[in-house]
């Protein structure tokens, strides 16, 4: 007589039953894990794409502000006052730096903006040529902002600001030196 099979259907047709189950679910989800793969979202990738949004926002805000109080500032100083004209940008760069710090606050996002002295030195150096046959006379770095002597008046160039973008995800630190347009 044959032998019966055990209850339950545990016979050795059931082990390839639940492999060829296995191997058409695993077959199934190739499509998915591409799809995902060839959109390209990853944490990491949404986060850098997130800082990177907010710290162009900041660019955009800066680069409007400093030529504003550049523009304003230059022409209205003598040379040996350039310390004035640099308090004039500070002065009125001041209010829109603390817009800017309390901006996206209720989305969650915080910027920090700081004037960055030996990034706005460092410019000076590298974007006003020096020695004899220059057009314009020298450059400084004060306080974060760039200055320049043109026919014995003080002409704004630009200014340093370090920024801290800070989301719910973390944060990171930019360094930005806005020139005045004009």
């Amino acid at each position: 007589m044959p032998e019966a099979l055990p209850a339950g259907g545990d016979g050795p047709d059931r082990g390839q039953l639940v492999l060829a189950a296995a191997a058409i679910i695993a077959l199934a989800l190739v499509p998915v894990v591409v799809a995902y793969l060839q959109l390209g979202y990853h944490p990491d990738v949404a986060a850098s794409a997130d800082y990177d949004g907010h710290g162009e926002n900041a660019r955009r805000f800066l680069e409007r502000a400093v030529h504003e109080a550049g523009a304003n500032a230059t022409g209205e100083h003598a040379w040996p006052e350039r310390g004035r004209a640099v308090d004039t940008v500070r002065t009125e760069l001041a209010p829109r730096l603390d817009t800017l710090n309390a901006s996206q606050v209720a989305e969650g996002v915080a910027y920090a903006v700081r004037y960055n002295r030996s990034a706005a030195n460092a410019w000076a150096d590298a974007n006003c040529p020096g020695g004899r046959g220059r057009a314009f006379g020298s450059c400084r770095g004060d306080r974060g902002v760039v200055v320049q002597e043109r026919a014995g008046e003080t002409v704004v160039l630009a200014a340093a600001f370090d920024v801290t973008v800070t989301t719910p995800r973390g944060h990171r630190d930019l360094t930005l030196v806005v020139r005045v347009v004009g």
